[in-house]
């Protein structure tokens, strides 16, 4: 009887562990989206600064990526502002690591972080709304 009991208690330690633990797949950072000014970004383009930075009329700092089109590379990126009329994926990795991240940054005059640094690799537009 007293080892049913442990079997029983080790089983529901092990269930309770496994519930608690992560998943496998690899959290991407989220997007905090705010309600400040454009910065020094030029009217109609994205960009992405490299620093947390949330004066109330946006970042003063040079951008690390200022674009109107789909780009590849590779930037340290924090803050965006998006001034286009279009939806902007950006992709990277979370900075210091392999642990990929997509966000979707909206149209339409939004600036936002990308919640922790990143390395920025790509930027595309993306055909349905964030």
């Amino acid at each position: 009887m007293l080892l049913k009991s442990i079997a029983i208690a080790i089983a529901a330690s092990v269930a309770g562990a496994l519930a608690a633990a992560p998943t496998a797949s690899a959290a991407a950072p989220g997007v905090s989206i705010q309600s400040w000014g454009s910065g020094n970004c030029p009217q109609g383009m994205l960009c992405i600064w490299p620093n947390w930075n949330h004066p109330p009329q946006g970042p003063v700092e040079t951008p690390s990526l200022t674009t109107n089109s789909e780009w590849t590379g590779s930037i340290q990126g924090f803050n965006f502002y998006n001034g286009t009329g279009r939806d902007a994926v950006i992709s990277g990795f979370t900075f210091g690591s392999s642990i990929p991240f997509k966000n979707c940054a909206p149209a339409g005059g939004t600036g936002g972080d990308l919640y922790i640094p990143a390395n920025v690799t790509k930027v595309t537009w993306s055909l349905t709304p964030c």
